[in-house]
């Protein structure tokens, strides 16, 4: 008897909660001191929502920038007399050392403002030292072939056709989420991929008949260039895989602090493996003549090398703040919708021209972007009425118990 009685006084107390009066307060809790407003918890649900979207636009920012930005530093060192491959590899990775304010700022912030909590993380769900460095290394270790295999590509082939195979990686993503991730491929995804797919393409056709796809292509180095530039394509959608992979069976966390280690540890082992290979390869001893030849001067050089390292650094973080916070497979959407982004930059600071084509490729790429977040606004929604769904079975569940 004493059973039912407590589980009437919790469904008045619930009921109370729901329509807001002092009645239903006093009966679920007593006289009410402990309780939260009613409308507390949609008001935290809707700061949570915001915070969220806000950082997914400037990771957004951050890829979409940073991309642009270093593909146009790029090809401007090419331009003007850079030939270095391991240079172009290191510095996709050596400005890591730009994540350590940042990295400090925020394990400092996380430490001071629970550091039972924290202290409680990191002896339950923390993993191992060593696992961690075995998983960031060998992250790095991909990192690094793949940043090499994209020069090879890039001197290797035309713009035109280096573009179109850039194209694959959201298709190779699309597997990989689905194998790795338990990605859903809804329709509205499909529509994405195929649309940004062939938007990059468009750019790739568009590269190839304006005249700018440029003539220094080494003789018979095209096979080996499509063979470098697939397999790139194909190893940064995994790598953004198993990043994603990382976050949420090992990490089992996705904040900024997580997100900047990832960073921080993957890309210095990227770094080190890098600049190994540029003493290996010999190629150190011609950047004092290569700074000296170059068509800007040697003040022009380092500066072009640097920001190319600083662009990256804000690309590779607004990747990896998008995987942890939705998955491997926007993240790839969003770095394909850059494709059609950089002849646009490209117009702006060097005076390529503008054509339909490349029009028609952005506005693809727009809208195949904007499939892929209705979808996720629709998987949100669908989400969110389950979660009501079920606490309505537990509250009805509630009242028979009751009732018998």
């Amino acid at each position: 008897m004493s059973e039912a009685v407590e589980i009437q006084l919790q469904i008045a107390g619930i009921r109370g909660q729901e329509r807001g009066d002092d009645h239903g307060q006093a009966a679920g809790i007593g006289n009410g001191g402990g309780a939260c407003p009613p409308t507390a918890a949609p008001r935290r649900e809707l700061s949570k929502r915001i915070a969220w979207w806000a950082l997914v636009i400037v990771n957004i920012v951050f890829v979409l920038a940073g991309q642009s930005v270093a593909t146009l530093l790029g090809r401007i060192y090419y331009d003007h007399g850079g030939k270095s491959l391991w240079m172009q590899t290191v510095v996709q990775s050596c400005g890591t050392p730009l994540a350590i304010p940042l990295l400090i700022y925020f394990r400092t912030r996380k430490s001071s403002s629970s550091v039972a909590a924290a202290a409680a993380e990191g002896s339950s769900s923390r993993p191992p030292v060593v696992k961690l460095a075995a998983i960031y290394a060998g992250l790095g270790v991909l990192l690094a072939g793949d940043n090499l295999m994209y020069s090879y590509g890039l001197l290797y082939l035309p713009m035109s056709t280096y573009s179109i195979i850039l194209a694959s990686q959201v298709s190779f993503n699309a597997v990989f989420s689905y194998f790795l991730n338990k990605e859903k491929l809804r329709a509205l995804v499909l529509n994405s991929v195929v649309l940004l797919t062939f938007s990059a393409a468009l750019v790739g056709v568009s590269h190839g008949s304006d005249g700018s796809s440029g003539s220094d292509i080494p003789k018979g180095k095209f096979p080996a260039g499509f063979a470098l530039t697939l397999a790139a394509s194909a190893l940064f959608s995994l790598i953004l895989s198993l990043m994603q992979l990382t976050f949420e069976e090992v990490l089992k966390s996705d904040t900024l602090a997580t997100v900047l280690e990832m960073q921080f540890c993957s890309n210095t082992a990227a770094a080190l493996v890098s600049v190994s290979g540029l003493f290996a390869s010999g190629e150190w001893r011609a950047i004092a003549g290569e700074m000296a030849a170059y068509d800007k001067g040697e003040v022009a050089y380092a500066m072009t090398l640097a920001c190319t390292a600083v662009s990256w650094q804000l690309c590779t973080m607004g990747l990896m703040g998008l995987v942890a916070s939705v998955s491997s497979l926007f993240t790839n959407v969003i770095g394909t919708v850059g494709t059609p982004l950089s002849p646009v930059v490209a117009v702006i600071f060097l005076g390529d021209r503008m054509d339909g084509v490349k029009l028609i490729a952005m506005l693809m790429a727009v809208w195949g972007l904007l499939s892929y977040v209705y979808q996720q606004y629709l998987d949100d929604r669908h989400a969110k009425a389950k979660e009501r769904g079920e606490k309505s079975d537990q509250q009805l569940q509630a009242t028979k118990i009751s009732a018998e």
